[in-house]
């Protein structure tokens, strides 16, 4: 009761200069007022230390030996621009190169040659405004031997919808992954295939189903400079570019002796045959999808094994290495349509087969049916479409 009668009232200008050094005191006990913003210290993340020297980069690299003339050859710069770039081999010629549009690198457009020296020179500007010079040296390797390439299609030539293309080396390849890696196939329209490697010096390749007609196609081998095996690398490039005609199958069936002729889609043909002697298996018609490979107006067929030699034949057109042929014989007429009596060969009129020589065109496929034998990849270079797609994809040595 005592501390209510003595307590007393504190003058209101007391109590607001208390308030206000309360307030005070908050204000000093929490964050510091800003203060007004410094430099960055030298050495941090100012412009400056962003003006770098620029960073040259060639492949291959300085002092590099052994390179292959098919491997990338190029300058990059990093944190600046080229000004100019120049490659000199070792007779003092330049090769032929091109700097990007954004010059941060420069490529060869030309092929390098086989045991040559080649200098860099050039100089690249920095984002510190300071040049840079280009220097250094390689050398190509010198190869223990070069292997050349063949096709077997041609620039501006028409082919039937089952041709496969043929790259057939001079020698060995070893290192056929490499080799694969350095060609490639281009379709319009666009066709799926495969390359398979039906030998050490043969790869083929397919589409997956017959080309379309009017199918665009070009092959490129880009072997020169490639490695391809130990110390043996491609001597040159080869390539061609040729278009899949009209769509025309042959399908003949041994059992009713006769064969059809179906162009796009129609039927134009209906020939009466005599196949192979069913009951030899040295004689018989093989079964299969076979493809057209070559014509000839006159043909000297033998076959010693069965007492015949220097037979010529009209209007010979090979649908096998094997030895069969779609040609005319005139001794077997009485035959044809009613009996097997050839050596594998499917006979008709010589007036008929004329007139299937003269539609026909390498690359057609000739699907037999009906024999007791079948085709196989023994039965010739063109056996592409006796595998299954699957099994064919197996062949590459790029598949997984």
């Amino acid at each position: 009761m005592r501390s209510l009668r003595t307590a007393r009232r504190l003058p209101a200008a007391l109590v607001a200069l208390g308030l206000a050094a309360a307030l005070g005191l908050g204000a000093c006990s929490g964050d510091p007022a800003p203060t007004p913003t410094s430099q960055p210290p030298a050495g941090g993340s100012g412009s400056a230390a962003e003006a770098l020297p620029a960073k040259l980069t060639t492949q291959p690299a300085a002092g590099a030996r052994d390179v292959a003339p098919g491997d990338p050859v190029k300058v990059t710069v990093a944190d600046g621009q080229l000004e100019s770039v120049t490659l000199t081999n070792s007779e003092g010629k330049q090769v032929a190169g091109q700097l990007a549009a954004d010059k941060r690198s420069w490529a060869t457009t030309e092929v390098l040659g086989y045991g040559k020296s080649y200098t860099w020179a050039g100089t690249a500007t920095g984002a510190d405004g300071k040049p840079v010079q280009l220097s250094g040296q390689f050398t190509t390797v010198s190869p223990k031997r070069q292997v050349s390439g063949s096709l077997n299609v041609g620039d501006d030539k028409t082919y039937g919808i089952a041709m496969p293309i043929a790259l057939t080396f001079s020698s060995k390849v070893t290192d056929k992954a490499a080799a694969e890696k350095a060609l490639s196939v281009e379709t319009t329209p666009k066709t799926e295939g495969s390359w398979a490697w039906l030998s050490d010096t043969q790869v083929h390749w397919r589409p997956k189903e017959y080309y379309q007609p009017g199918t665009k196609v070009t092959v490129t081998a880009k072997i020169y400079g490639v490695k391809i095996g130990d110390g043996v690398y491609g001597k040159q490039d080869v390539s061609a570019s040729f278009t899949i005609g009209r769509s025309q199958i042959v399908k003949g069936d041994t059992r009713t002796h006769r064969m059809q002729v179906i162009r796009d889609g129609q039927q134009i043909a209906d020939y009466p045959v005599s196949y192979g002697l069913d009951s030899d298996p040295g004689r018989v018609t093989h079964s299969g999808t076979h493809v057209v490979m070559e014509k000839y107006p006159t043909y000297s067929m033998s076959n010693p094994r069965y007492g015949y030699t220097d037979v010529n034949v009209p209007w010979a057109v090979r649908i096998s290495n094997n030895g069969e042929f779609i040609h005319g014989l005139q001794a077997s007429v009485w035959a044809q349509g009613k009996q097997n009596v050839s050596h594998g060969c499917l006979n008709l009129s010589p007036a008929r087969a004329k007139e299937y020589y003269d539609g026909v065109l390498t690359g057609d496929p000739v699907e037999i049916t009906g024999s007791t034998q079948q085709l196989s990849p023994r039965d010739g270079d063109y056996s592409d479409w006796t595998y299954s797609w699957d099994d064919w994809t197996k062949l590459s040595a790029l598949s997984a």
